[in-house]
């Protein structure tokens, strides 16, 4: 299996610059390598909204040593990933986010054991009430993994909290994506919930099995891959 994965790695593109930085430009602040605009993946100027997460994008292109490693540059894939998709699509974004608060991971706490449940309430529960005072969006718990239908005003109060703006989407998208649900995403977009609490929320169930039945070195990976592209999301609403 480690065979395997060496073997899909992808080929590093040498460092062909020496100094990234970033500048006001006429849509915003641009991120410059050489003092040259650095463009997308689809060839658009990598220009963002604000003049600290251009300096934050910099950095990472800064930091690269030899070769340019994108699995170490999450605010740069995530900003591509607005200036190609998200802006020119926000419609199903949206949607995407508006899909999972009608089935939010935080609606659907164990039956069994008490001990995870007792755990679960600890970390959602607040979020809830939150939700219900902050959005006016009063949601419904239900058991396991039974489907819970939602009152349509509390889908519709949560709706009306997703941002139109390009940038805040993309980035509420990915939270959202990343811990299973919009209503964390929502949270800390709000500054309701601290990075480190909403990932704790959003990963009580994985915690759990892990203290039961132990992990493994993969796992652990992959986590750590999420869990910076998760503090990147975060990162960027507040960068914005």
């Amino acid at each position: 299996m480690a065979a395997a994965r060496r073997a899909a790695r992808p080929v590093l593109r040498r460092r062909f610059y020496g100094e990234a930085d970033a500048v006001p430009a006429e849509e915003g602040h641009v991120v410059r390598l050489d003092k040259k605009p650095a463009h997308t993946p689809a060839h658009r100027p990598l220009t963002v909204p604000t003049a600290a997460l251009a300096q934050a994008i910099a950095a990472e292109w800064q930091a690269q040593s030899e070769h340019i490693d994108p699995a170490t540059m999450p605010l740069t894939r995530l900003a591509n990933t607005i200036i190609d998709g998200v802006a020119q699509a926000g419609g199903p974004v949206r949607a995407e986010i508006e899909k999972y608060l009608a089935s939010d991971l935080l609606f659907y706490p164990a039956a069994t054991p008490q001990a995870l449940r007792e755990r679960q309430a600890r970390y959602w529960d607040p979020i809830l009430a939150w939700a219900r005072q902050a959005l006016g969006a009063d949601f419904r718990q239900g058991e396991g993994v039974i489907h819970v239908g939602q009152p349509r005003a509390a889908l519709e109060a949560a709706r009306a909290a997703i941002p139109d703006h390009a940038w805040q989407l993309g980035a509420l998208h990915a939270v959202t994506t990343l811990t299973g649900s919009a209503l964390l995403a929502l949270a800390l977009l709000r500054g309701a919930a601290s990075s480190e609490a909403a990932w704790q929320a959003a990963h009580v169930d994985e915690d759990w099995n892990w203290e039961q039945w132990g992990h493994d070195p993969i796992a652990l990976e992959r986590r750590a891959f999420r869990h910076a592209e998760f503090e990147a999301a975060v990162a960027m609403l507040r960068l914005l």
